[in-house]
Parts: structure tokens; sequence; C-alpha cells
């Protein structure tokens, strides 16, 4: 049995695994990295993994940070954005509100195939000079203290014995969550949704679903199909992804209580589903079934963690760690936030510096960014199918997404304490703001009339909503920054009056109730005419 020491041993050699080994790589050229990752490569194309669809920190993080862009160009697709149909039970997409953008925004995202990708990933590691080993299984592991190396044996191919000692020990393990649960560190989280999804080896080119001319020429180009697709209806939301392998990737998720697992959990049951409420998808499904290439099924798959980063240097990343939801497509994101944490932690522990009070300080900004973005989904899956609410809340999480997390991000503020001391009161505001409009979405939604008339609305025709689009790769200085995040509070707090008097004139007076202190003078229009 070989035994050897390293710098970090980082189990898990997938999305968050790998992204972490090149970053830490990037950052630290002289870092001795093993990688252990169950799964052989090469992996397959299209029927690999879900997390398809990336939105702007992940795609800068991915393409900037990690250096990745030229891959992303070439190698999958970019994307049209997100795109809303509210067509439950409905066949007829040209006749029910749309919401997306007729031309695509300026910041880019993509649509990742994740088999094509992770392979990628594998080959650049090894490029890069990291020990990347897969096809290998973990067997146990130690967690030392107190200074102490960690330790991890594992079997390779050929059955034989490895064991492996480490300075940082880096979880990135997936929903094993290997530190997670032999640490009890999983909570419930009060969001109980499921979802299942599948492949089909064919494009299911949603342009082509419907004859109507003013309903094609709405998009330039006419390509609609590039989008993150979304079908809605009471209690759900059904994506459309499309894979640069040709494939398609389709998924149903939906409130737990009011659409149950056991409706849907095999492929003839989400055909029978997608049959009653998505009947333009259950067409088009039904003509390619031959071509499926996977089905699997998630129950219960938003989670909570306890803990996220050690003073004894163990850490977590990915799904190892808590879990929001597919909507928005957040988990990337925060794969590269807490792989930047990560990052850090390990430069605090290269210059001989005390890890625990920076792991404390990450660790609450993880969470409390966590908490903040779980309070977009928690208790609000019953209004997906109001075509009224649901495109106003979608305006005011990109807005709350643009205009403080990204900025943080994109301006590589993650770790700046002196940023956080500075505008606590500010963000703790934005945060407590962002918690009362969600409250509010669900108040009305239960008065709303919940209208559905033909037509699109675009996002991309709000100036304030584009401008933030186009702004958010600005280099600002210390300065700049704090007056961009202030200006952008501002903002969301002229947005939200906009909001509540567009509520009030929907669903009547009754919902202004503890929101009156909103009721002030907006300065420009902010929404799509009622």
């Amino acid at each position: 049995m070989t035994n050897t020491s390293h710098d970090a041993v980082i189990l898990g050699g997938g999305l968050a695994g790998l992204c972490l080994a090149l970053q830490l790589r990037g950052e630290f050229p002289d870092m001795d990295i093993v990688v252990l990752e169950r799964r052989a490569h090469p992996l397959p194309a299209a029927a690999h993994k879900i997390g398809e669809s990336t939105v702007e920190i992940a795609a800068h993080y991915l393409a900037e940070t990690l250096g990745l862009r030229e891959h992303l160009e070439t190698e999958h697709i970019r994307k049209f954005g997100f795109r809303f149909f509210f067509s439950d039970g409905r066949s007829d997409l040209e006749n029910v509100t749309e919401l997306g953008v007729r031309r695509v925004l300026p910041t880019p995202s993509y649509q990742i195939d994740r088999g094509i990708f992770e392979n990628f990933l594998g080959d650049e590691a090894r490029r890069r000079g990291i020990d990347f080993r897969d096809g290998v299984a973990v067997q146990t592991f130690e967690l030392g203290s107190h200074g102490d190396a960690h330790s991890v044996r594992y079997i390779d191919a050929s059955g034989d014995t490895h064991a492996l000692s480490a300075r940082w020990l880096l979880d990135a393990s997936g929903r094993a969550g290997m530190i997670r649960r032999r640490l009890e560190l999983t909570r419930d989280n009060g969001h109980h949704a499921n979802a299942v999804w599948f492949r089909l080896d064919d494009r299911l080119a949603i342009d082509g679903w419907c004859d109507d001319s003013d309903w094609q020429g709405r998009c330039n180009p006419a390509e609609r199909w590039r989008s993150t697709n979304h079908l809605c209806g009471p209690g759900y939301w059904t994506w459309l992804i499309p894979l640069a392998s040709g494939a398609h990737s389709v998924g149903i998720v939906a409130d737990a209580a009011m659409h149950p697992i056991d409706t849907m959990n095999t492929f003839a049951r989400a055909q029978d589903w997608l049959g009653v409420h998505q009947p333009a998808i259950a067409r088009e499904v039904a003509k390619r079934q031959d071509k499926l290439l996977d089905f699997a099924f998630f129950r219960h798959y938003s989670y909570g963690c306890a803990r996220m980063f050690s003073a004894d240097r163990w850490a977590l990343t990915g799904e190892a760690g808590p879990f929001l939801d597919p909507f928005y497509s957040p988990g990337t994101d925060f794969i590269a936030i807490a792989n930047t944490y990560i990052c850090r932690l390990v430069a605090v522990d290269r210059a001989g510096q005390p890890i625990a009070p920076y792991a404390r300080l990450y660790e609450r900004l993880f969470l409390s960014f966590y908490e903040s973005t779980l309070k977009l989904y928690r208790h609000q899956y019953p209004l997906f199918g109001n075509a009224e609410v649901l495109p106003i809340k979608v305006i005011w999480d990109y807005a709350y997404y643009w205009g403080v997390l990204c900025q943080l991000v994109f301006q590589q503020r993650l770790g700046d304490a002196a940023l956080f001391a500075d505008m606590a009161r500010e963000l703790e505001a934005a945060q407590a703001l962002n918690e009362r409009m969600q409250h509010f979405f669900g108040r009305w939604h239960a008065l709303s009339q919940g209208r559905n008339p033909r037509g699109m609305l675009d996002q991309g025709m709000l100036p304030w909503f584009a401008e933030m689009n186009a702004t958010l790769h600005d280099q600002l200085s210390d300065a700049d920054l704090r007056v961009r995040l202030r200006e952008n509070l501002d903002l969301l707090e002229g947005l939200a009056a906009s909001i509540v008097e567009r509520a009030v004139a929907d669903g009547g007076d009754s919902l202004s109730g503890d929101m009156r202190d909103l009721a002030r003078a907006r300065l420009r229009p902010m929404l799509f005419a009622a």
C-alpha cells in the first residue's frame, strides 16, 4: 500500500472539485493537489448530470477566474437567457404570456453539456499539473485536528489500496457529502420540493412548435431553443435545456405537497404527468421516446448545512455542502463562491496566519448568501403558474441578484471584511427588503386575478434592467463599488414601490398593508405596462 503526503486532497472530481483544483493551481502554482473521482473518464456526453444551465456569476467564474472562455464559446451553447411560458394544461404557447428577451443581453451565460465539460476539466487539470485520479473509490477518511494532517484511503481501478495524508481535506463529493454526513451537518431548510429529469438524444426546437408568424418573429435571432425554457404552472415548472452534443435535457420541478413525486418518478409517469400539465412537451417527447438516454429523480433535493469551513483545514463545496433549488440555476454560482472562500483560507494558511477568524467570517458570509437566496424559493412554488405575479417576481429576483451578489463577485470583494463592515446597515436592509418582497408576492398571488394574455414581456425593454446586465463587468474602485451598491439598493427600493403599486392596482388596496412605507413617488417607470 502506497502512502504519500500532499498539500490538498479533494474528495470528488466533478464540477465542484475540478473547478476548485484549477482555481487552487491558478493561485498557488507550487501546490501539490490530488483529486479523487469515483467515475472513470471519459464520461458520456449528455446522459451524465444535471446542472447544465449557468447564470452570470457561474459564467464569469468559469470564463474569467478559471480561464475557460474559449472552451465555453466553442464547445457549448451561448444561452438566450431565461424564458417563461405560462402554459399549464395548454399546448398553444403562442397564445399565452411569454417572459424573456427578444435579443440576447450583453453579459454571457452558457448551456453546458456536463459530460463534455467535465471530461475537459479532467484533461485540463492534468495539463496544469494536478494529480487527477479517476475511477477510484474512497474507503475511509479521518479528519485531523489541532494542526494534524488528514488521512484518506482509497482503492484504484486495479484493486490496489492507497493511503494519502493531506494538510487540506476538501469535500466536493456531491450528495454523498462525506464530511457533511460524518459530522451530521445536514439541516432541513424548510423548502420541500422534488425533481425528475431525463435526456433525449435529439433537439427540442421550441421555435417550430407552432406556425404563428407573429410569435416566431418576436425573437432575433429566432432561436428560443437556446434559452433555458421554463413552462410553468401552479406549484411547478418544467425545464428545456439544449446541450452541445445535440441532446436536450427535460426536467420537472415541483412542490412536494402539490405534485407528489410518485406521480412522475418513472419515465412513463412523467409522460402522463406532462400530458396533463404541459401537453406541448408531452407531444414532442412522445415523438422521441425511442431516443431516451436516461431518467432520474431527486426526492426533497434541497437541504441546508450547518458548517462549511473549518480552522482544522477542511472545507465543503458544491452539493457536499448545502443545496438550494434549480430555479435560476444557482448551483454553479455557489460552487464559485465556496471555492473562492476556500482559496482565501488556503492563502491565509500559507501566509502563516491563524485560520479560525477567517473561517468564521467566510462561513457566516456564505451562509448569509445562501439564506438570502433560499427566500426566493421557500413557499414560493404555489405562485409559479401566475402570469401576473411570477414575471414581476422574476424581475425583482434578477435585480436583487445582479444588484448585490453579482457586484461582490465580479469586483472580487467576497472576502472584503472592510466593505461588509462599512456597508453592513445597507446590506442588511437589502436582505430584509428581499424577505418582505418574497412574502408580498405570496400575498399578491392569493388576491391576483392571474390574467394570462397572449403577448411577450421583454425584459430587455426595461432600460434600467438592461443597464444592470450590461455593466456587470465594469471594473470599479473601492469607492466606486460602494457608490454602485448604494445606487443599486436605492433602485431596489424604487422597484419595490413600483411592484406594490402594481399589485394594489391588481389585487386591491388591502395588499399595501405593511408595505405602505414603500408608497413613495417613483423617479421613473420600472415595470412593464399593465
